[in-house]
């Protein structure tokens, strides 16, 4: 019996020492109220969120609805950390770890503060939305970016100071060795120049079609570093800001006319009237369609230009009035099949490039040689050799 009754004094004693100062009961009422926080966060999110975003929906605007999405995750931490402080002040624990458990909750409250300043900023960027038309919307965006970026850094900073990190201090000492990054970093700083360049001219914006150095694509994204492109076989291409910004940068899709520049060779054995009557026909067909801009605003150009190697050529130049690549191309390839028309119908044919061999007989051996058909001397007036 004495030992029962040691063994329980053992189970009590464990039962009491507990933790950190806490019984055990103490240690398990904790952790239940964690749990309750958990799911009174399902029933905070349910309740009092809705109920928040039924009064946003009341409003004429839709600023608050956007901005109550981005921080609503923030609030739905509010009840964890609220239950963690109450588990915490239940265990009562001795001062010295009062002071840890304390910095644990304030850092988590310092995190949920800055995570919701930190969603909220891009809802919050449409009030600037009139800024567009001066700033565009990618300029805008590297805002947003910056500023979260911004956010994000006095956040961790505040809570670095809570344990006794002095930042000031720590960004002294890093200076050196951002010197160092600096040097080994340039391509790095120079596309981020590149960058702000390429948005403050207004280059491109996303969703344009480009040509930078024979590589064309849709703008999809313009990063700090490079700018995503994706080309017309859905390959992804990502390009540094630099070149781009250096580079020859065609914006296709800001064209408002297309140009049409071909050089058409006929065979030589296309007579002066037929030349005449194809050149005329074609410029015909151009002045006669009305996507192919004229004179004042335009040009078109249909003439014989060069009597060539192989070929009589006539230019065609015009100016098709559409942005389209698509539309463009339909009208190139409508042109060519009534050129191609035009061309048989009179008779003519196209010319490549080609070579003629002309073979002069009965010419003289050697220079010099009053006998053409005395083949048995040699250049000196010697007898040739004969054969053995």
């Amino acid at each position: 019996m004495d030992r029962v009754e040691d063994f329980w004094t053992l189970t009590v004693d464990v039962w009491n020492h507990g933790l950190l100062g806490s019984t055990v009961g103490d240690i398990l009422l904790a952790i239940a109220i964690v749990v309750l926080a958990v799911f009174v966060r399902r029933l905070f999110s349910r309740i009092v969120v809705a109920n928040l975003k039924k009064a946003t929906a009341r409003t004429e605007n839709r600023f608050d609805d956007v901005v109550l999405d981005a921080i609503a995750p923030p609030l739905r931490l509010v009840p964890v950390i609220l239950g963690l402080y109450l588990a915490f002040r239940f265990l009562d624990p001795s001062p010295k770890y009062w002071v840890t458990l304390e910095l644990i909750i304030r850092s988590l409250v310092a995190f949920a503060i800055f995570w919701a300043i930190y969603r909220a900023i891009e809802p919050m960027s449409r009030v600037a939305q009139p800024l567009q038309a001066v700033l565009g919307s990618d300029t805008i965006e590297w805002v947003v970016k910056a500023v979260r970026l911004v956010i994000a850094f006095i956040g961790i900073a505040i809570v670095l100071e809570m344990w006794g990190i002095k930042v000031g201090p720590l960004l002294a000492g890093l200076g050196l060795f951002g010197v160092a990054v600096a040097l080994g970093a340039q391509d790095l700083f120079k596309n981020l120049i590149a960058g702000m360049a390429i948005l403050t001219e207004k280059r491109f914006s996303k969703g344009e079609f480009v040509s930078v150095d024979g590589v064309e694509g849709t703008v999809e994204h313009i990063g700090f570093r490079s700018t995503f492109l994706r080309r017309i076989d859905k390959a992804p291409v990502y390009l540094p800001n630099s070149r781009l910004a250096d580079g020859a940068v065609a914006n296709l899709s800001r064209f408002t006319q297309r140009r049409i520049d071909w050089t058409i060779g006929l065979e030589y054995r296309t007579t002066a009237a037929q030349i005449r009557a194809i050149r005329q026909r074609i410029e015909d067909f151009i002045m006669g369609d009305d996507l192919f801009l004229k004179a004042p605003d335009g040009y078109a150009v249909v003439r014989v230009d060069a009597l060539n190697a192989s070929s009589i050529d006539i230019i065609v130049q015009c100016l098709r009035t559409t942005p389209s690549i698509d539309v463009w191309r339909l009208a190139k390839e409508n042109l060519a099949l009534q050129i191609k028309d035009i061309v048989e119908e009179e008779g003519a044919g196209f010319a490549f490039p080609s070579q003629s061999l002309y073979v002069e007989k009965g010419a003289a051996n050697f220079a010099g040689d009053d006998d053409p058909d005395n083949d048995n001397h040699r250049p000196d007036g010697q007898p040739a050799p004969k054969p053995n």
